[in-house]
């Protein structure tokens, strides 16, 4: 393995451990429900998600699922699930 690869590695690790270096600012996610899979998207600091509850709701337990799973990763003007 080249010496730059192995360098590199490592600040990745650095990076993956320093979770405050890293936002995302969209993205597209399945989630399987207990009854169907959804698609739960994130956009310009709104959520969406294609269940019905969303839809009705603004909110639901995907996109409030994902959200949590990325705790501390979403940048700080996100909107939550509850309050689109």
């Amino acid at each position: 393995m080249q010496s730059s690869l192995i360098g590199k590695i490592e600040k990745a690790k650095k990076y993956a451990q320093e979770r405050d270096r890293i936002s995302f600012t969209s993205f597209t996610v399945s989630v399987q429900g207990d009854h169907d899979k959804h698609i739960v998207s994130f956009r310009d600091g709104r959520w969406q998600c294609t269940c019905h509850f969303f839809s009705t709701q603004g909110t639901c337990s995907h996109s409030m699922a994902i959200e949590r799973v990325l705790a501390g990763m979403l940048a700080p003007d996100t909107v939550p699930p509850s309050a689109s």
